[in-house]
């Protein structure tokens, strides 16, 4: 089994939990609206967009703090 799957396991399910609120907000009754607005937009919106980058791209990030250096294959 790889070493990043279990990053990659929690930051799926972080991203699913986040996403509840949001369905909420985009289903919710118009009344209710101004209630779930604030955390919907500029808490679990951005948050939910950040795990899903790390789940795309997040090797690349790992990969620029990571301390072992690159291989690199040389031609001749």
């Amino acid at each position: 089994m790889r070493a990043n799957v279990t990053p990659r396991t929690i930051f799926r399910w972080i991203h699913i939990i986040l996403s509840i609120p949001i369905y909420g907000y985009i289903y919710s009754p118009f009344e209710k609206l101004p209630q779930y607005a604030f955390p919907a937009r500029y808490i679990f919106f951005p948050l939910m967009v950040l795990t899903g980058l790390l789940m795309w791209k997040g090797h690349l990030l790992w990969r620029l703090f990571s301390k072992r250096p690159a291989l690199r294959s040389e031609r001749a």
